[in-house]
C-alpha cells in the first residue's frame, strides 16, 4: 500500500490541476445557459436542421432548447474529452515513466514483486479518474443550485455515470499500452482519446460508419442518445469495458516478464 500511497501522492498535483480547469469550464457552461435562455430555442431549432454537423454531436435526435439538452452536448463535450484526455495521460505514463526517468532499478530493488507494482500503479490511476469524477459531481450540483434550474436527477446521474465508464475504459487501456512502452508516451494516450472522440463523431454522420462505435467509448457515452433512450447503451458497453480490460490484462502480463531497460 506504501507505493499506493506514493503513487497517489504524486499525481495529486495533476488530479487538481485538471480538475479545476474541467470543473472550471464545466461551471462557466452550466452558468451561462439561463443568459441564453431567451435564445434557446431559435438556436436549438436551428442546430437541429444542420445536417451531419447535427448528427455528428446528437443535436438532430434532443432539445437543444432545453438545460439537458445544453448539458448533454455542451458540457457533456467539455466532461468527455477532459476527463478522457486526464484519464489517458495518468494511466499511460504510469509504467512507462519508470524507465524513461530510469527509476525502474531503484523501484524493482524494493521487496515489492511486479504484480504488486503494477496493481498499485493501476489502482493509483482509477482512484485519481474517481476523485476528478466525484469533484465533477460536486461542482455539476452546486452550479445547478445556482442557478435554480430543475434537473432530471435519473438522467443526469445516467450521464455522469457514463462518463465515469469512458473514462475508466481509457485509463485501462492507456495503462495497458504503457506496459509496452520505454518512455514517454503521453502523445500515445492523448492522441488515443481525441481519436476515440472523432471516430464517434464519423460513426453519427453516416450509418456506414456505425461499426466504428465498437471501436469508441463515446458511443455508450452520447449523452444525447442517453437522453433519448433513457439508459446506456449495454452493448457498447459491454464492448467497450471488456476491450480496456483485455488490454490492461495484456499490459499486466507482459510487464511481469519484460526485460526493464
Amino acid at each position: 500500500m506504501s507505493l499506493f500511497r506514493h503513487e497517489l501522492r504524486q499525481g495529486l498535483r495533476t488530479l487538481w490541476i485538471w480538475a479545476a480547469a474541467v470543473g472550471f469550464l464545466l461551471g462557466v457552461c452550466v452558468v451561462i445557459y439561463p443568459q441564453m435562455g431567451t435564445d434557446m430555442d431559435q438556436i436549438g431549432a436551428m442546430f437541429s436542421e444542420m445536417g451531419s454537423f447535427s448528427s455528428a454531436f446528437g443535436m438532430d435526435k434532443i432539445n437543444f432548447g432545453t438545460f439537458m439538452g445544453f448539458f448533454a452536448v455542451e458540457c457533456g463535450n467539455i466532461l468527455g474529452l477532459g476527463g478522457a484526455l486526464y484519464a489517458a495521460l495518468a494511466a499511460v505514463t504510469s509504467l512507462s515513466r519508470e524507465e524513461g526517468e530510469h527509476t525502474a532499478e531503484f523501484l524493482l530493488t524494493h521487496p515489492l514483486t511486479r504484480t504488486s507494482v503494477i496493481a498499485s500503479k493501476l489502482l493509483a490511476v482509477l482512484s485519481q479518474v474517481l476523485l476528478l469524477n466525484l469533484i465533477i459531481a460536486a461542482v455539476t450540483a452546486l452550479t445547478v443550485l445556482y442557478i435554480h434550474e430543475d434537473v432530471p436527477r435519473d438522467d443526469m446521474t445516467r450521464l455522469l455515470l457514463a462518463y465515469l465508464l469512458l473514462q475508466l475504459q481509457i485509463a485501462l487501456t492507456a495503462f495497458g499500452i504503457s506496459a509496452f512502452l520505454r518512455h514517454g508516451g503521453a502523445g500515445i494516450g492523448l492522441g488515443m482519446a481525441v481519436g476515440m472522440y472523432f471516430l464517434n463523431l464519423i460513426a453519427n454522420m453516416t450509418d456506414k460508419a456505425a461499426f466504428l462505435k465498437y471501436l469508441t467509448p463515446y458511443a455508450y457515452a452520447d449523452g444525447a442518445n442517453i437522453l433519448t433512450e433513457g439508459k446506456i447503451d449495454g452493448v457498447y458497453l459491454t464492448v467497450g469495458l471488456a476491450t480496456g480490460l483485455t488490454v490492461a490484462a495484456a499490459g499486466f502480463l507482459h510487464y511481469r516478464r519484460k526485460d526493464i531497460a
